[in-house]
């Protein structure tokens, strides 16, 4: 099992000597993972910077004591994924960021699609985002990445458009037998630079919403013979673009 990784506020490059972790993150090192002198940690701010670690002691129920051996930068991953993600009834919208982060989404932007149930207002919006967002910092934290995916406010059908315009491959997840797509495992992907991928909701992007995304540069694609819901779709297009552009080998 490779070291579990906690996440602090910043990490100083020429950092020495021991470092204390606590707080909620330490309480759970400390009284949860019950962690030991002599095991191996990761410390990471979540943006890229993280720290190889040996744990030396402990304080009380919420104070892990660690000796930092190396600090180091993970280089940023290219070319870069987005997945763009259509707002999903329920807890499906934080199932679709927990699985698309485990596999290595690097951005997710929530989406008000026209054919959404749900919509994000006010108070309750603002609740969902801090739900995404924190499930992408533990989903990031359980599989041992680094750098977590960022989590976007959410974004308006002219804003997604404006995203895919400015990327160097746009793609749009579309199954329809009376719209011309193809299949995303043969598309011509960049060596580089920004993958930007739109995923609908459960009724399907609409008529309109693709005309605005074609004038912006996307095209549509299909995974397969089979239709897969909108909380699973990103996550199996964003291993079939990791696995096709080299990033898993």
């Amino acid at each position: 099992m490779t070291a579990p990784v906690f996440v602090v506020e910043h990490l100083d490059a020429g950092a020495a000597g021991p470092y204390v972790l606590d707080g909620p993150e330490g309480r759970h090192a400390v009284s949860v993972k019950r962690l030991r002198p002599g095991e191996a940690v990761i410390l990471t701010d979540g943006a890229g910077r993280w720290a190889q670690c040996e744990v030396t002691g402990t304080e009380g129920k919420d104070r892990l004591i660690v000796r930092m051996t190396r600090v180091s930068e993970e280089p940023e991953e290219s070319p870069r994924i987005t997945v763009v993600q259509a707002l999903p009834k329920g807890d499906r919208g934080e199932l679709a960021v927990e699985t698309m982060t485990e596999t290595g989404v690097d951005a997710i932007v929530p989406w008000a699609a026209s054919r959404c149930i749900t919509q994000w207002k006010g108070e309750r919006g603002l609740k969902a985002l801090a739900k995404w967002r924190a499930t992408a910092r533990e989903a990031g934290k359980q599989s041992r990445r680094v750098c977590f995916p960022e989590v976007a406010d959410a974004a308006s059908t002219k804003q997604v458009a404006a995203l895919l315009a400015e990327a160097d491959f746009a793609a749009v997840l579309h199954e329809d037998r009376d719209y011309g797509s193809e299949p995303l495992a043969a598309a011509e992907l960049p060596a580089d630079g920004e993958i930007v991928l739109v995923v609908g909701p459960e009724g399907g992007v609409s008529p309109e919403e693709l005309a605005l995304f074609e004038e912006a540069g996307a095209k549509a694609y299909r995974l397969g013979r089979t239709v897969l819901r909108t909380s699973t779709a990103g996550t199996a297009a964003t291993a079939l673009l990791l696995g096709r552009t080299g990033r898993w080998s």
